[in-house]
């Protein structure tokens, strides 16, 4: 009776103790913020993203994510990360790029007729984007996207004359969108983009610009229910991490995170254009309308992105990162036949 109470004890103990290493705190926690709504594809593929490293860290490394802007904007969620209450985030293009100017090129307006070509310039453009992100202290580890955008209003905008007198939105901090639309002789309001909706639902803005699948999640479609038909420019994003947190793994921690960034990242990407392409019948069910940009307005709206560059370099991209930028695309469009955006 003595040993198998003896016995009993130490079996408890074991138990005790492996439901102690099993609910123990990760040695290495990254607190991440992102605007990104809860439930949303980029959040479901993060969570796997995050499985994946624990997996590979034994359990040692761990995400904390806190998304649909809960740390505030992304020039909030960076100042958090500087004082260590973040290690990482979650960024729009816009929000990130106040800090790491070069990285907003991509989206300059009608720089691109097709994914295939945004994919082969980002991928020639990813070891300069590194680069540009550890001068800040940063460690980029993927790209995320939106997508391409598409101008949405309160009332129809298949001409550049409803366009212009229209009350255009503009991100807050965007030099690019301001650039061009200024070229267009339009004055944007500048908002945040949670203070969206709540503009088109009192009538200080009339047109905004998003992807389908983002109209649908930010609910800017309920509002924004008249869609021009042509493809305005690309929005994207990266995920980041504070640089001196990540250099504090060890290595084999770093090459997990980067692994599992590898295997996810590019699914998240594919999640997102097919949520892109389904949101589009969601969008014409919901009522809708996509509305055909006639061919003089098209015109006009892709002849002043040369406009647009001339006031954005060097003061707000340098003229090294464009001129990457054009080159590789121009060799993609020498080899590749040309596709569509959609």
């Amino acid at each position: 009776m003595q040993r198998f109470a003896t016995t009993l004890l130490a079996m408890l103990s074991l138990l005790f103790f492996s439901c102690h290493q099993l609910q123990a705190a990760p040695k290495y926690l990254f607190k991440i913020a992102t605007l990104a709504p809860a439930g949303s594809v980029w959040i479901e593929q993060f969570d796997n993203f995050a499985k994946e490293v624990a997996e590979k860290t034994g359990g040692e490394v761990s995400f904390r994510m806190y998304p649909g802007g809960v740390m505030g904007d992304d020039q909030s969620m960076y100042r958090k990360m500087r004082v260590g209450q973040l290690h990482g985030g979650g960024f729009t293009m816009t929000g990130i790029s106040a800090f790491v100017p070069d990285f907003r090129v991509l989206s300059i307006p009608f720089l691109f007729d097709s994914y295939a070509e945004v994919d082969y310039v980002k991928e020639g453009l990813t070891p300069t984007f590194k680069e540009r992100f550890r001068e800040k202290g940063l460690e980029y580890i993927a790209m995320t996207e939106v997508g391409f955008i598409y101008a949405m209003s309160t009332q129809p905008i298949a001409t550049f004359a409803i366009l212009k007198n229209s009350k255009n939105w503009s991100p807050a901090g965007d030099p690019v969108s301001e650039a061009y639309l200024s070229t267009l002789g339009i004055s944007p309001v500048q908002l945040s983009i949670p203070d969206v909706l709540t503009s088109l639902q009192s009538g200080l803005v009339e047109t905004v610009y998003n992807s389908f699948y983002g109209s649908i999640v930010l609910q800017w479609f309920t509002k924004a229910r008249y869609i021009a038909d042509i493809p305005y420019g690309y929005a994207y994003g990266v995920f980041a991490l504070d640089g001196k947190s990540f250099a504090r793994l060890p290595a084999t921690h770093r090459k997990a995170i980067e692994a599992a960034a590898r295997n996810h990242f590019p699914v998240l990407l594919q999640k997102t254009r097919e949520s892109n392409s389904d949101s589009r019948q969601v969008l014409e069910k919901r009522g809708c309308e996509f509305l055909k940009v006639d061919q003089e307005t098209s015109q006009i709206l892709r002849e002043k992105t040369g406009d647009t560059v001339k006031l954005l370099v060097p003061d707000s991209l340098s003229k090294d990162i464009y001129d990457q930028t054009i080159g590789l695309r121009d060799t993609f469009r020498k080899t590749t036949p040309a596709t569509g955006a959609n």
